[in-house]
């Protein structure tokens, strides 16, 4: 089956999506002729100019709703302009998944891009957090535009690291200057420490880059608090340690956390706060049915939950 790439373009209304678009479909290095077909999901401010396309291969069609964005109507789209590869322009208000889980098999995201205004951004995030944390937690690169000089980048920055650690971050200015973002992201503990401490306010951070990088957690002896959770899949002598996390609001806290073995596992109460100090082995256990980070227990101690027993970013 041939593969169709999908160009993926985010933001909210205004955030520079159309003008980015229209400008990649007039470079020639970008479009060769390829036939494009252009899914519109939203009415933007601007109006694209069609003949300024670099060829007459760009096929404009509109999903005026979320409920639309099904298979077969998306591939008879494709079919109707017998279109090589698709762009598309998405609605911020709507949820990625909604695109994601409904595409037709044959097509695939080639690169996804989220755009801002620097300037609503933040706003866009204390009020929409979850519809802000959804377009920044797969992008590949995300672009602040109309950043002022005077624009608190640092802000931005850990508003994005916060959900992607990996997407590349630019800045652009109101004259069209860019400047990638070069803020280094330190983790707030010592890997390389005999034992890894892990403060009760760093719990999110230290999971989601373990998550992203099992490997070089491979052999570290770690210390923190946690929950004990039970499993009827575990043995005896296991059990899971972990804490509640919040990605972004309240309706997307779940639990996290690691297979923990320890002799006096049995002992240990559902919904325990304890704080474990342990070795990490990576290795395949029957818990999470392939290859994952097994704590061993050095030392076990109870402990009083944290300030905020639910882990945040923030």
């Amino acid at each position: 089956m041939r593969q169709v790439p999908v160009y993926l373009f985010t933001g909210f209304l205004e955030a520079g999506k159309t003008k980015f678009i229209q400008e990649t479909l007039e470079d020639p290095r970008f479009n060769q002729g390829e036939r494009t077909l252009l899914l519109l999901c939203e009415e933007g401010v601007e109006e694209y100019e069609p003949d300024s396309f670099s060829g007459r291969n760009v096929f404009i069609e509109t999903v005026e709703s979320e409920e639309d964005l099904q298979p077969a109507p998306l591939e008879a789209l494709l079919k109707k302009h017998k279109a090589e590869r698709v762009l598309v322009e998405y609605n911020g208000m709507w949820m990625l998944d909604s695109l994601y889980q409904r595409m037709p098999e044959a097509w695939v995201v080639a690169q996804e891009f989220l755009f801002c205004d620097a300037n609503t951004f933040p706003s866009y995030n204390a009020n929409m957090r979850q519809l802000v944390y959804d377009k920044l937690k797969s992008c590949e690169l995300v672009v602040f535009n109309r950043c002022k000089p005077t624009a608190d980048r640092m802000e931005l920055h850990k508003i994005v690291r916060a959900a992607n650690r990996r997407c590349d971050i630019a800045y652009e200015a109101p004259d069209g200057k860019v400047e990638y973002d070069e803020i280094e992201d330190p983790l707030p503990f010592d890997l390389n420490a005999p034992v890894v401490e892990i403060k009760d306010e760093d719990y999110a951070l230290f999971y989601a880059d373990l998550s992203e990088d099992f490997e070089k957690y491979d052999g570290k002896t770690l210390r923190y608090k946690g929950l004990v959770a039970k499993s009827p899949r575990l043995s005896s002598d296991s059990f899971v340690f972990g804490r509640q996390l919040m990605t972004c609001c309240a309706n997307d806290i779940q639990f996290t956390g690691l297979i923990c073995r320890w002799p006096d596992a049995a002992r240990l109460q559902k919904g325990q706060w304890i704080t474990v100090t342990a070795t990490v082995e990576l290795k395949w256990h029957k818990g999470y049915g392939k290859r994952g980070p097994v704590l061993t227990v050095i030392d076990l101690e109870t402990a009083a939950p944290p300030a905020q027993p639910v882990a945040t970013f923030y």
